[in-house]
């Protein structure tokens, strides 16, 4: 489900925070990164003026007052999160299903393509940007080009994407948020769905090979960021 976010009245901007890492609520361990990837697509959408973006993560009070004070619309469904229960919801069918009755298609593009009649609804053509996380690598690789084919569907032409992959299978799963115009914040958090690929840079271009410009960067740590024009 969509939700379309608004400023809260009474809290207050995120202090600019330099990189490294911070204890969180529980004592988790958060990690504040530059991230050259948030820069480009910044600089991308810089003529889009009060446009419309989408972020496929959780909500996040600082990634939402960043750019709605920025005048853009934002509007936040959280893809993964849906997804887990999507299979999980799929998987007690399958169990209580009667013996001989008739099953809906169980190949994994089929299930992509049932989970996409109530996801990710919006208009074609109705979004500028996209906060796309690191959502790739937790698809398994015959649901991913559904999901792709109306991700980029929801964007206009000339609207940018900022998408993340992991160099290598990662240790714990991360939620992110924006804190700034050059910083990220990545929170630790329960597994949603296992990760399924680590995607190669020629295997990122292929992905994206239908949009007219891309731009990766490689961080220090084990990300691997990407803004894509469409």
């Amino acid at each position: 489900m969509w939700r379309k976010q608004e400023v809260p009245k009474t809290s207050s901007a995120s202090p600019v925070k330099a990189a490294g890492n911070t204890r969180g609520s529980g004592g988790l361990l958060v990690t504040t990164r530059i991230s050259n990837g948030l820069k480009e697509f910044l600089w991308q959408l810089q003529g889009v003026g009060r446009g419309t973006l989408l972020d496929v993560g959780p909500v996040w009070q600082s990634t939402v007052r960043f750019f709605v004070e920025r005048g853009y619309k934002l509007y936040t469904e959280d893809v993964l999160v849906s997804w887990r229960d999507f299979l999980r919801a799929e998987e007690e069918a399958m169990r209580l299903r009667p013996t001989g009755a008739v099953a809906p298609a169980e190949t994994a593009g089929a299930r992509a393509e049932r989970f996409l009649q109530s996801s990710l609804t919006q208009p074609a053509n109705s979004v500028d940007a996209i906060l796309l996380w690191d959502l790739l690598d937790y698809l398994d690789g015959e649901s991913l080009p559904h999901f792709l084919a109306r991700i980029s569907a929801l964007l206009r032409d000339g609207g940018a994407i900022l998408a993340m992959f992991n160099t290598r299978m990662p240790e714990r799963f991360h939620r992110y948020r924006v804190l700034d115009e050059q910083n990220l914040e990545l929170l630790p958090a329960p597994l949603l769905v296992p990760p399924q690929h680590i995607y190669h840079n020629r295997e990122i271009q292929l992905l994206f090979e239908r949009f007219r410009w891309s731009k990766s960067f490689v961080g220090r740590e084990q990300f691997r960021e990407g803004v894509f024009v469409k």
